[in-house]
């Protein structure tokens, strides 16, 4: 194998934002800057600090917003269901069902959900 293929560069994308971003200025005035990190920053684990910084900026979880999206959904079909509007309900519980799947294949295994009938969608409404 060529020498050269070793040294060829990679596609740093994020790098490359981070470097453009520090040459504009853009990291020059950082909250916090200079000042020693917290304990907190220097005992557990990687993740759980990622988890804690993403959930203090505001960040949710794509699973976390299927499970309102879920969950507003099911309290408006079941609502329809309940006051005899039923026409075009059934389309709308097959559509929630494959956002359940969905959600069920990104959030923590034992926040799991089974998927829903016509029938229990009020039952379910209330569990979501």
């Amino acid at each position: 194998m060529d020498q050269d293929n070793f040294n060829k560069p990679t596609n740093d994308l994020i790098g490359d934002i981070l470097r453009n971003y520090e040459k504009t200025g853009g990291m020059d005035n950082l909250k916090g800057q200079g000042k020693p990190l917290s304990e907190d920053y220097l005992s557990g684990d990687i993740f759980q600090h990622f988890q804690k910084i993403a959930k203090d900026a505001g960040f949710k979880p794509h699973w976390l917003k299927l499970q309102h999206e879920i969950s507003d959904e099911l309290k408006d079909i079941a609502e329809k269901y309940v006051n005899g509007l039923k026409s075009d309900l059934q389309f709308r519980v097959t559509k929630v069902n494959e956002k359940i799947i969905e959600y069920n294949k990104s959030c923590p295994p034992p926040m799991q959900k089974g998927t829903v009938r016509l029938e229990t969608v009020e039952a379910a409404s209330k569990r979501w």
